[in-house]
């Protein structure tokens, strides 16, 4: 291998790691801005996470998520509310957080099966929010259950259904943001092209 692509693999390293830092970074401020409702409050937090799979893609998406969760868990303040520490990741709510994973996974699945299109992107999004729901609230009916009973109908009243629509709008969002980045970073990549063609 030449100088030359061990600087640039280098480099590529570096650029894909200040990536996930910085949206690891993003997660968390999205985490703090909050609308306390019920027993798990309205963030911007999943729209942390739809940006990053879909500005960063499926891969490095999900790095950025685990990264996140990780210094979550070693006691930095990241999560909804300021709170930190394993005890937030296996709290009753704590599997929704985890549940990101797989939202990140679903995505990551479905645009690397379908290719990655503003439809397949739309669909790897709602699909992961909806495993999410289904791993978060699996998980807190099963610490929630160690206190008290608690119904599947009732866990999804206070988990899922309240959150629902404004999760769906921060997709939305999300795609918004991810389609203007992408049509902006092609116009860049096309100029640049012609600039080169034009001077070398």
């Amino acid at each position: 291998m030449s100088d030359t692509t061990a600087v640039s693999s280098t480099g590529k390293r570096i650029l894909n790691m200040t990536y996930i830092a910085m949206f690891a970074a993003l997660m968390a401020v999205c985490a703090w801005i909050a609308v306390p409702i019920a027993t798990i409050p309205i963030t911007l937090q999943t729209f942390g996470v739809f940006c990053a799979v879909g500005l960063l893609g499926g891969k490095r998406g999900t790095l950025a998520i685990l990264v996140y969760i990780l210094l979550g868990a070693i006691g930095v303040p990241v999560f909804a509310g300021f709170q930190a520490g394993v005890g937030v990741l296996f709290g009753a709510t704590g599997g929704y957080i985890i549940g990101f994973v797989c939202t990140a996974l679903v995505y990551w699945l479905i645009t690397g099966l379908l290719g990655k299109k503003w439809w397949t992107m739309l669909l790897g999004m709602v699909a992961g929010l909806f495993v999410c729901y289904a791993f978060g609230t699996a998980w807190f009916m099963v610490v929630y259950t160690q206190k008290a009973a608690i119904g599947l109908p009732a866990a999804l009243g206070m988990c899922v259904i309240p959150y629902i629509i404004p999760d769906l709008v921060k997709i939305a969002a999300a795609m918004l943001l991810c389609q203007t980045v992408s049509r902006r970073t092609s116009r860049i990549r096309s100029r640049r092209n012609l600039f080169y063609r034009a001077f070398f």
